[in-house]
């Protein structure tokens, strides 16, 4: 082991938050401070900028672009004769918040995220810790790059923990589903068309799905039925459902 790491893991001031990462990941952490930032919820982060908190948010971002390459790769490969509707279903329930989810609760991360739990309801603290893997996500491919994190996730994550024949199999219309919700307890339901982020590609779809008008889950995908999807799963998952 590199003298860092063994100084890291034994002596250094933090080596209590060393260990637990990794026993979480496998391997010593270079940049601590992306870690640290991969846990905190935006309700504990403060303002660094006018308008941006130093919250796990950016890294989520970053996170959930990085796990969607790569998991897009290994269906390609898995799935040599399958076009490109079943990989774009398939890659959705892998990454799917509820999926994230149950794998972030199996890694252990909830032991590590900050958050104030006076500011987030219960109903909203479903997507916490799929939000937190994203960023974590993102954090590693940051510290190590992104063959370390491809093969992170690969060995560590999608071997280890997910079952991809079983989801293949599974069914999960999250739009149904939140559509019948509404039907039941007498709800407007509206999917809105909604304008892009500066620099998104315009072949970008977004969608909000909304509740009695309130914006309860929001969808980007390259297609407007899978964005649609996205967004009906946010807000099954804000209204756990």
């Amino acid at each position: 082991m590199p003298i860092l790491q063994f100084y890291k893991l034994h002596f250094s001031p933090h080596r209590k938050y060393v260990k637990s990462l990794k026993n979480l990941l496998g391997f010593v952490p270079g940049n601590l401070s992306l870690y640290r930032l991969a846990f905190r919820h935006k309700s504990v982060a403060q303002n660094v900028k006018k308008g941006v908190k130093n919250s796990n948010e950016r890294l989520e971002f970053l996170g959930d672009a990085v796990l969607g390459s790569v998991v897009a790769e290994v269906l390609f490969k898995l799935y040599p004769y399958e076009d490109e509707g079943f990989l774009t279903e398939l890659r959705s329930k892998i990454v799917s918040r509820v999926n994230l989810n149950q794998l972030a609760r199996k890694l252990g991360l909830e032991q590590l995220i900050e958050y104030d739990n006076r500011a987030v309801n219960s109903a909203r603290q479903g997507s916490l810790l799929g939000d937190a893997f994203e960023a974590l996500v993102g954090a590693v491919y940051l510290d190590k790059g992104y063959n370390f994190t491809k093969g992170f996730l690969i060995n560590h994550i999608i071997k280890s923990h997910i079952d991809i024949h079983k989801l293949e199999q599974t069914e999960t219309n999250f739009k149904s589903k939140l559509i019948e919700w509404c039907q039941r307890h007498g709800k407007d339901i509206s999917f809105e068309l909604t304008t892009n982020e500066d620099g998104e590609s315009l072949k970008l779809f977004t969608v909000q799905a909304s509740i009695d008008g309130e914006v309860l889950g929001t969808g980007k995908e390259f297609n407007k039925k899978n964005a649609e999807k996205l967004a009906a799963e946010k807000a099954c998952e804000a209204l756990s459902i």
